[in-house]
């Protein structure tokens, strides 16, 4: 699949306002549903004695049905005559923060919908919050449910003002403010007849307008070791392409031993090739007995992330127990794997509201978010979230537990 007719999103919200609906009329209004899951939704439907209900499509496991909430991310595909899309259908109960941000860091866009009645939630700001953190800039803001309010412009108005007054605050600026029922179909494929004070694009309009992001094979390449193995006398180095090329005759950089060799051999199961490319998981040789282990780092020369141990970062704490200062932690980070402690928390801050609730803390609540900085045992190698995701986003882990994510916004 051509990365440049493909845009992966995804969609954040409050629970139940309407995340799993808008995929389903999405599907539904791009026929690319086929016959036989329509009459299992309207089957489905009829039973519980509802509405046709889309949002039965993304909801496969059945916990999710008794309950009526969307649990993991789910990625599901549709396509228009301009291109095709991923939707990442992440989770809006707060519950599941975790699997919200690992939906969200996949994305290249995000649409952050709004119950028309309810308005602004408390997980709509988190959620928001989180696409900030995550630097997503592409934001297309849904207000979902327009059925239920009279197709009021009123009521538009005021919900889409207090979302972009949360997103101002936050530095995001909203490419679109929509006004939708996901449920009747109004202004997701077609323009609206109940809704005829809206002038603006549908929902398929406002997502073909958006841009891919630069391919990550344009980028100087990024080769975290995940393992070495040794096959018929070869030691054959393995791990996935984060971003550039790996080839054959390449001149290599090893972080954070130093060493500088070049590639051998680029080792594919059952293929003969001579290069790999950013998102492949491949293997190479290298023409000099170097060294090399899990958690090392190749580059190229002239091209490397930083090596350094001490640096700051935005951390959302996702455990009931709270961090302490200076507690010894592990830090993740690609294939690399250190010990480390929290040095100081500037800052400690609601992340539904964004209150500051103190400077220079000394602890970290569950669901909190903190501007820290972080020392760890040794250097690893790093790059600023805004440079090289790959490298710039790691999770925290206590007792083999992931206690919190975070990304990394200056080395120090």
């Amino acid at each position: 699949m051509n990365h440049s007719d493909t845009l992966k999103f995804v969609i954040v919200g409050h629970v139940d306002h309407g995340k799993s609906t808008l995929i389903g009329r999405l599907f539904y209004d791009t026929d690319c549903l086929p016959p036989d899951k329509v009459e299992e939704i309207e089957k489905t439907s009829k039973e519980l004695g509802r509405e046709v209900e889309f949002a039965f499509l993304l909801d496969h496991l059945q916990e999710e049905r008794e309950q009526g909430i969307t649990i993991d991310t789910a990625q599901t595909f549709f396509k228009t005559e301009k291109r095709k899309y991923v939707i990442i259908d992440a989770p809006g109960h707060v519950e599941f923060v975790k699997n919200m941000i690992t939906g969200a860091s996949q994305a290249e866009a995000a649409i952050l919908i709004v119950d028309a009645l309810e308005g602004v939630k408390e997980q709509t700001r988190r959620h928001a919050y989180i696409l900030s953190l995550l630097g997503l800039d592409q934001v297309i803001v849904i207000i979902n449910k327009m059925d239920a309010v009279n197709y009021d412009e009123n009521r538009f108005n005021t919900v889409k003002n207090d979302v972009e007054k949360f997103l101002e605050s936050i530095n995001i600026k909203a490419k679109y403010y929509l006004p939708i029922s996901a449920l009747k179909g109004d202004n997701v494929a077609k323009k609206s007849e109940n809704m005829k004070w809206y002038q603006g694009v549908t929902v398929l309009e406002s997502l073909d307008s958006l841009k891919n992001k630069p391919p990550a094979e344009d980028k100087p390449l990024i080769f975290p070791i995940q393992d070495v193995y040794k096959i018929d006398g070869k030691r054959i180095n393995v791990g996935r392409v984060e971003a550039g090329i790996i080839e054959k005759g390449q001149i290599i950089k090893i972080l954070p031993t130093g060493q500088v060799t070049r590639v051998k051999s680029i080792e594919k199961f059952m293929e003969n090739t001579d290069r790999s490319v950013a998102g492949e998981s491949t293997g190479f040789t290298t023409e000099d007995p170097v060294f090399l282990e899990r958690g090392h780092v190749v580059c190229l020369p002239g091209n490397e992330p930083y090596l350094t141990d001490t640096f700051k970062a935005n951390v959302f704490w996702m455990f009931r127990k709270p961090l302490d200062i200076n507690e010894k932690i592990t830090l993740k980070c690609a294939t690399q794997e250190v010990s480390c402690r929290v040095q100081s928390i500037e800052k400690r801050m609601n992340s539904s509201t964004l209150e500051l609730l103190e400077r220079n803390a000394t602890i970290l609540e569950n669901l909190e978010v903190g501007e820290v900085i972080i020392k760890t045992k040794h250097p690893i190698a790093v790059k600023t979230f805004n440079e090289v995701q790959e490298l710039g986003r790691f999770v925290l882990e206590r007792d083999q537990l992931t206690c919190a994510g975070g990304i990394i916004t200056e080395i120090l």
